[in-house]
């Protein structure tokens, strides 16, 4: 049994920063790829960024310059730092793991820029 867990959400105003943590639990050998989709209300749901696990990084246009992701095997956590937030990265997040040839998803946090 996998269990994946985002943290980290809130309300922030424009120009603000969080950072959004997920780890994942329970029977994991390895962890591939890991990463972060997001849903506005109304919107399909996007791609954030992504990670691999050797390191090599994956961003939307619109995110690139503004939000790394990281993550520290050891703790098969990912995290994404999120700055210089606008209106518009409103959204449900979603954490996502590649784990023995399954993605396991979180149950979303959610991030509010709102002045």
């Amino acid at each position: 049994q996998v269990q994946v867990v985002e943290s980290g959400g809130g309300l922030v105003q424009p120009g603000g920063s969080l950072r959004l943590s997920c780890a994942a639990s329970g029977s994991i050998f390895s962890i591939n790829a890991m990463g972060w989709y997001r849903q506005a209300p109304g919107k399909q749901r996007e791609m954030v960024a992504s990670i691999t696990s050797g390191g090599s990084t994956n961003y939307a246009d619109s995110v690139k310059g503004r939000f790394t992701i990281s993550r520290d095997n050891a703790k098969n956590t990912v995290y994404l730092q999120m700055n210089s937030l606008k209106p518009e990265d409103t959204a449900v997040y979603y954490c996502h793991a590649g784990i023995g040839g399954l993605v396991y998803w979180g149950q979303g946090t959610q991030v509010t820029v709102s002045s």
